[in-house]
């Protein structure tokens, strides 16, 4: 039954990489829209679901802030690094973004849904009731998270066919990981520090490079209101399965 439910999730994941493929004359919109549902899926999904997981402190601060703060710092250093050498090999520090950032986020997006399909997977193994609400708040974020895979992967300069690949990855990866929480159980605290390091990463992505491309060339009202209707979305997507 988990599987067969975890498909909704794989089917909606193509649907959202679909449809930022098809508004590509609207980039900035498309790009507005993904940062929103970023942010969203960070402050409103991933950091509480963190906070409750891994419920240790170090030095008087939760394990999963900690672990944010890395993954945004992570974040930042890595793309640096990439960026300081294809400005040794002559490209412009600026004008060209490392694709394998885009891969290396696009591959986070994957892991994260693989972590939907356990959830899925370990809530019906709870009931049926259990599974079936769960399963309908992973199926709607996993919208956003095809949108935001391709949009990621597309942004840092990867070739189309990269971005479809990810993007089926990622439909893939509920389904998976659906299957394997039938055989795999994930301690909660690692669970926990997983999530609040992604969540460092994939705030770093749309706080410094999404949202400020998204307004470079087009900073109009419609942009800011798929920002601020994307955040919405993921706040009635929680709201729902809560």
């Amino acid at each position: 039954m988990a599987v067969f439910v975890a498909l909704g999730a794989f089917l909606m994941t193509l649907v959202g990489g679909w449809t930022a493929q098809r508004v590509t004359d609207r980039r900035h919109l498309v790009l507005g829209l993904a940062g929103g549902l970023m942010l969203g899926v960070v402050g409103l999904d991933l950091l509480p679901e963190a906070l409750r997981a891994a419920g240790t402190e170090v030095y008087g601060v939760p394990a999963a802030l900690l672990l944010f703060v890395a993954g945004f710092l992570l974040a930042h250093l890595v793309e640096r690094l990439l960026a300081a050498r294809r400005a040794a090999h002559g490209a412009g520090e600026h004008s060209h973004r490392a694709p394998e950032v885009g891969l290396t986020a696009a591959a986070a997006m994957v892991g994260h849904s693989a972590m939907d399909g356990v959830a899925i997977g370990a809530s019906f193994q709870v009931g049926s009731g259990m599974g079936t609400a769960v399963a309908l708040a992973v199926i709607a974020h996993d919208f956003a998270d095809g949108f935001n895979t391709f949009t990621l992967t597309s942004l840092y300069g990867n070739a189309r066919r990269k971005a479809v690949a990810m993007l089926v990855a990622d439909a893939v990866a509920p389904v998976a990981g659906a299957a394997a929480a039938a055989f795999v159980a994930i301690p909660e605290g690692l669970l926990g520090g997983y999530l609040g390091l992604f969540g460092g990463v994939l705030l770093y992505l749309a706080a410094a490079e999404i949202l400020p491309e998204a307004h470079h060339d087009h900073p109009a009202l419609s942009t800011l209101l798929c920002t601020v209707s994307g955040a919405a979305f993921i706040w009635l997507v929680v709201g729902i399965a809560g």
